[in-house]
Formats: C-alpha cells, sequence, structure tokens
C-alpha cells in the first residue's frame, strides 16, 4: 500500500508555504475557497444525501477496524495554503499516515490535510467544469485517488489520475486494493434500483 507520512515532502511544503489569510463567509452555509473566493455550495438532495451516508458507513466500518484511518462527510480540507484552495468533497478518507489516529482534528473551519480519497456525488446542480476543476485540484494536491457518483444514471467514475478513469455499473465491484485492501462494494448495492425512471 502506498503510504504517505506527516513527514513527506508535500506535507514540509505546505508547513513552509506563505500563510495567508484564510476566507470564511458570513453566516453558516457549506462553501470552498478557490482562487480567493468564497463559492457557496448547494445542500445535496436526498438521494444524495443519502448515497452519501451509506457511502461514510461502509467506508467508516472497513477503515476504523481495519486500523487505515478516518472518514468524514462534507469537511472543508485545506488543500493548498498558499492559494487558499479549499475543498470540501461529499465524503473523504484520510489515512493514519497522513493524520495518526491519536492526533486530535484541528477545531478550525478547514482541516490542514490532503485526504487520500475524495469523493463527489453529482447532483442535478453540479455543472460538468465544476466537477472537472475539482477533480485536477483532488490530483494537483496529494489526493490520490477520486470517486465520482452519478446516481442519475447509476454510474460510479473511478480516478487514478485526472486522465485515468475506470467507469462502474450496477454488476460491477468498486475496490482499491492499495488502499482499501480486501474492501470490495457490489456497485448495485450503492444503485439497487438501477437507473431511475
Amino acid at each position: 500500500m502506498a503510504t504517505v507520512s506527516i513527514a513527506t515532502p508535500f506535507r514540509e511544503a505546505a508547513a513552509t508555504e506563505p500563510r495567508a489569510p484564510l476566507l470564511e463567509p458570513a453566516g453558516d452555509i457549506l462553501y470552498e475557497v478557490v482562487d480567493d473566493t468564497i463559492r457557496e455550495l448547494p445542500a445535496m438532495g436526498a438521494r444524495e444525501g443519502y448515497l452519501a451516508s451509506t457511502l461514510s458507513r461502509i467506508l467508516s466500518s472497513f477503515t476504523w477496524n481495519n486500523g487505515l484511518g478516518h472518514v468524514v462527510t462534507e469537511v472543508l480540507f485545506l488543500l493548498v495554503r498558499a492559494k487558499t484552495l479549499q475543498r470540501r468533497p461529499d465524503v473523504a478518507f484520510v489515512s493514519f499516515e497522513r493524520w495518526p489516529r491519536e492526533r486530535p482534528v484541528p477545531a478550525e473551519p478547514a482541516w490542514d490535510v490532503v485526504p487520500n480519497l475524495a469523493i463527489e456525488i453529482v447532483s442535478p446542480t453540479n455543472l460538468a467544469n465544476e466537477i472537472v476543476e475539482k477533480i485536477e485540484d483532488y490530483f494537483s494536491s496529494g489526493v490520490e485517488r477520486v470517486w465520482v457518483f452519478y446516481p442519475s444514471v447509476a454510474k460510479v467514475y473511478d480516478y487514478q489520475s485526472p486522465g485515468s478513469v475506470r467507469i462502474l455499473a450496477p454488476g460491477e465491484v468498486l475496490s482499491d486494493s492499495a488502499m482499501f485492501p480486501g474492501l470490495e462494494i457490489p456497485v448495485t448495492d450503492l444503485f439497487p434500483s438501477g437507473v431511475p425512471k
């Protein structure tokens, strides 16, 4: 399994980057920060929220029981401090190599760690260019894998890099033997009714 410790080059670089002031919106909204601009995020619909909860439950149980890491939903991550780039995946996995089990998660608006896996669940209000931009930001900051779920067509796009993707449909299995050895998630279990009519 490829692991990254806190002392890896990208974490050391983060510690030495200029500390630009982090932007925070007024009020209690879901947001990201891109190009020094706060972008408000729409709330997920019931279908998308249910899928996020299901993925979180499956991954949380597996990763905690196997001593692999933390799984969180809708947490804001500080990906690149110098650019104040902050992204909020719908679900994310942070390995214990990147953030040890015993280290407290800080009480800050954005968690200053790059997740190993970022998961996006596409809603009808999401634009294609926004999803592509997020995928590129994730990989350029050190995310190892990105899963993008399209509930409206019952498909999962499993990105190993911005230009390498495997498209899965019901009947196939979602897995990552390096990150989650032994875990196999049948896509049919995530989209039990297949493609919505």
